[in-house]
């Protein structure tokens, strides 16, 4: 299986797979509204705006898991994201991203890329995941990486391309 063969559901509940960002950068990310690290949604946004043009896509996938820090629905998600953040990138329905239930997408990403010491779980809220043109994963960064010290690993890949 490759990332783009992976279903997901986007924040509006339509399924569809990854396919449609075949041959772009992504950077997917773990969300959650009512975390500390919540500030990096407007980081994440000035990201998609300064690169979407040149190939690239952030990615959120909500998750209550740690802390029940995303405790509202897909609808009050969304709405939090786009009023108190700005966000208008690609949101997709709430999962979960550790454990027996674990979606699909971040199995994948975990046993891709694991984290420090070689784990697969992810530890917190805005876990992020550099997958290249080609679907690979680049680089796993921690919810303390803020999107900004990503850029230039976001802009190295895209200059590959080009």
């Amino acid at each position: 299986m490759t990332l783009y063969d992976i279903e997901v559901k986007t924040i509006k509940g339509e399924v569809q797979t990854l396919e449609s960002y075949r041959g772009k950068v992504l950077l997917i990310v773990n969300t959650a509204t009512k975390c500390g690290f919540a500030p990096q949604f407007k980081g994440l946004q000035d990201l998609y705006d300064t690169y979407k043009d040149e190939g690239f896509a952030v990615l959120g996938f909500p998750c209550g898991q740690f802390a029940n820090q995303e405790p509202g629905t897909n609808e009050e998600v969304a709405a939090a994201c786009e009023l108190n953040f700005g966000v208008n990138f690609p949101l997709f329905s709430k999962v979960d991203v550790k454990g027996k239930d674990a979606h699909p997408l971040f199995q994948w990403l975990t046993n891709e890329a694991p984290g420090v010491l070689g784990t697969k779980s992810i530890k917190w809220n805005f876990t992020k995941f550099l997958i290249d043109q080609q679907g690979k994963v680049v680089k796993r960064f921690g919810p303390k990486d803020t999107p900004a010290q990503i850029t230039s690993h976001i802009a190295g890949l895209l200059t590959k391309s080009g």
